[in-house]
């Protein structure tokens, strides 16, 4: 599923790829955000991508976090509730509505 591009020596580097939860749309993982739920329970956005936990990815750029949470499928994907606090503030929407791809990303 990692898409490549060629590297200035000549061999291929390999980009990591990831599916938003919202619109299933493959993207490279640093055009996604990723939300985790940590080990003790809390579910919160991971900026850096390296916390421990289950982790779930949806676009930056759209408002597919807030769908996400409306549908359920955040929750599903890191298999918890998410807390009240959580959905409060990420549930309202983003700023942009711009989506690439397709129903499957391939478009």
């Amino acid at each position: 599923m990692a898409s490549t591009t060629a590297a200035p020596s000549g061999t291929r580097l390999r980009v990591p790829t990831r599916t938003c939860v919202a619109c299933r749309t493959a993207r490279a993982k640093r055009d996604l955000q990723r939300i985790v739920r940590t080990p003790d329970g809390r579910v919160q956005l991971d900026p850096t991508g390296k916390l421990a936990g289950r982790g779930a990815y949806a676009c930056i750029d759209t408002d597919c976090l807030s769908t996400a949470i409306t549908r359920g499928a955040l929750a599903r994907a890191l298999r918890t509730s998410l807390p009240p606090a959580f959905v409060e503030i990420h549930g309202s929407g983003a700023t942009t509505t711009h989506i690439e791809g397709g129903a499957r990303g391939q478009e």
